[in-house]
C-alpha cells in the first residue's frame, strides 16, 4: 500500500511563471472563494470568483464566476456572510465538475488571494483528486499589507479587505460576493505591488521579481505553515 507521504509527493504543482519574471510581466489569477464554512478539513466551496491581471492591469473581460454544489449544507454562519443557500446551489456543478474551470484559470498564472491560506487549503483539496496542487507560488494581499505597514503587524487577525481597500483610496466591489471580492483584491494587490516596487527600485536598477514578492508574502504571512 502506498504511504500518504508517497501519494502527496506525486501531487504536481500547477505550472506558474518563472520566479525571476518581473512582476509586471506575469499573469495573475486573483481568486476569492465562498464556502459552506471555515473548517479547512470539512467545509466545501460553494462559489468562486477570479479576476485576471495581465501587464499589471485587471482584464475585466477575462473574469470568471461560478457556483458549486456542495455535499454538505451551508452553515448558518456562512449564509449570513455570502447569502448563498443550499437551494441556490441545487443546479450548480459539483466541485469535481467545476475543477476543470479552476485549473484553466490557475494554470500558468500566479495565484493571489486575501488571507490566502484559506483559498490555498480549499483549492488544494479540490485539486488533490487530479494529482495537482498550488505549490508555493501564492501571494497573500493580507501579508503584503503588513509588508507595506498598512496593517497592524502585531494583530492576530487578518486585515479586513474592505477597510484596506478604502485606506488605499480604492473602491469596494460587492462585498462577500466571490467575484466582487476578487476584483477588490486585485486592485489592492496592484496598489501594494506598486508600493513595494518603488521601495525596491529606489536604489536598485533591477525590477521587482516574482521570487521577491513570494518571499515578502511568506515572511509576512500569519500562517507560515501554508505560505
Amino acid at each position: 500500500m502506498r504511504s500518504a507521504r508517497t501519494m502527496f509527493r506525486r501531487r504536481a504543482p500547477l505550472p506558474t511563471p518563472h520566479p525571476r519574471t518581473p512582476w509586471r510581466a506575469a499573469e495573475y489569477c486573483v481568486i476569492d472563494l465562498e464556502t459552506t464554512g471555515l473548517n479547512l478539513g470539512r467545509d466545501e466551496i460553494v462559489a468562486y470568483g477570479a479576476a485576471i491581471v495581465a501587464e499589471a492591469r485587471i482584464s475585466c473581460g477575462r473574469s470568471a464566476y461560478g457556483l458549486v454544489r456542495p455535499a454538505r449544507p451551508v452553515s448558518v454562519a456562512a449564509l449570513t456572510v455570502h447569502g448563498l443557500r443550499s437551494a441556490d446551489l441545487v443546479d450548480a456543478p459539483t466541485i469535481d465538475e467545476a475543477v476543470d474551470d479552476l485549473v484553466g484559470l490557475l494554470t500558468n498564472r500566479v495565484v493571489v488571494a486575501h488571507a490566502a491560506w484559506i483559498e490555498r487549503a480549499f483549492l488544494n483539496r479540490a485539486l488533490r483528486p487530479r494529482g495537482m496542487s498550488l505549490g508555493r507560488a501564492v501571494l497573500d494581499t493580507a501579508a503584503l499589507l503588513r509588508a507595506c505597514r498598512l496593517a497592524d503587524v502585531s494583530a492576530a487577525r487578518e486585515p479586513d479587505l474592505e477597510t484596506a481597500s478604502r485606506r488605499l483610496g480604492l473602491p469596494v466591489h460587492t462585498p462577500h460576493h466571490a467575484l466582487g471580492d476578487s476584483f477588490t483584491t486585485a486592485q489592492v494587490f496592484l496598489a501594494l505591488a506598486t508600493r513595494l516596487e518603488r521601495g525596491h527600485t529606489g536604489s536598485n536598477p533591477r525590477p521587482l521579481t516574482l521570487r521577491q514578492l513570494y518571499a515578502i508574502s511568506r515572511h509576512h504571512s500569519l500562517d507560515r505553515r501554508t505560505a
